[in-house]
């Protein structure tokens, strides 16, 4: 094993457990929604509507009026095509919003970036997460930026252009193992990881209906699992239909994952999510509502 981070009160608690921004011991009990946030201006599922702080400001509220476990903020489209930015253009446009957010809400915030600078300075700024859609394996910095502030983090798996070949959980699995041993040798607690396969990002649309079929097998790591399939081009081009109108088709991912394992979904429209994976989890976890 790699070097550690040295033990302290922001890694543990009075109780000599890991600090963690997520209920470590609820896992499995039901599913935890994660609101998406997207300030930039060439979003592809908002179009820029929360590009501004002020409804950026009032869209994290409403969010966590609707159920939001979690927020993701995102500064940066990684939509296909999207024009990559400097890490000072999308802090400049994510430091007021986190600035802003400070007292406004009270679930924990990640951050989506993969950028080590923008991740420092968005954890020193509250953030408790940082979401990597490269899972440490385009700049490992970013594991030794999550260690150095006790966050959590999200690892996804990013094929970054190359083709898929062979069996897709296995490779993906395999992808997995390589960032957790980035992710071990910065000294990350493993209570503070959890996995994204990643769905729509380097895989056609079979591949991406086939990993959410065979979700479940994404267990064998032993690590929570999120699903990010809100909106996105696998619905429209399953069903025909603009970025608008994929609703039906997020619920339906949702329902999937519950069905799957998935710890965490992370949507888009989180009043009909949230009723969508409630019913899920009273069917699939035995988990009703009081």
């Amino acid at each position: 094993m790699g070097k550690s981070v040295e033990l302290s009160s922001v890694d543990i608690d009075q109780s000599g457990s890991v600090k963690t921004p997520w209920p470590v011991e609820g896992w499995g009990h039901r599913t935890y929604l994660m609101g998406i946030l997207n300030v930039t201006p060439d979003s592809f599922s908002d179009g820029g509507r929360y590009a501004g702080v002020e409804a950026a400001l009032n869209r994290a509220v409403a969010m966590e009026a609707d159920g939001a476990d979690f927020l993701d903020v995102g500064a940066e489209s990684t939509r296909p095509g999207a024009e990559e930015v400097s890490a000072e253009e999308e802090w400049a446009r994510l430091e007021p919003v986190l600035e802003g957010l400070r007292g406004k809400i009270g679930i924990p915030i990640s951050v989506d970036t993969y950028k080590p600078e923008v991740a420092a300075k968005a954890l020193e700024a509250g953030a408790k997460i940082a979401n990597d859609i490269f899972g440490f394996q385009l700049d490992a910095r970013m594991a030794e930026v999550v260690a150095l502030a006790g966050a959590g983090v999200v690892l996804m798996h990013n094929s970054r252009g190359a083709e898929l070949e062979g069996d897709l959980i296995a490779e993906v699995l395999r992808y997995f193992e390589e960032s957790l041993i980035v992710a071990a040798e910065a000294g990350i607690y493993p209570e503070r990881i959890i996995l994204d396969p990643g769905i729509g990002f380097g895989k056609t649309v079979e591949q991406n209906l086939e990993l959410m079929r065979r979700f479940g097998e994404l267990r064998e790591l032993g690590f929570p699992l999120l699903l990010g399939a809100s909106r996105k081009s696998v619905i429209g081009k399953t069903l025909d239909l603009p970025v608008e109108e994929r609703l039906e088709g997020t619920l339906a991912t949702t329902v999937a994952g519950v069905v799957g394992g998935a710890d965490i979904v992370r949507v888009h429209d989180l009043g009909p999510n949230l009723k969508a994976a409630r019913m899920a989890d009273a069917i699939y976890r035995h988990e009703r509502i009081s």
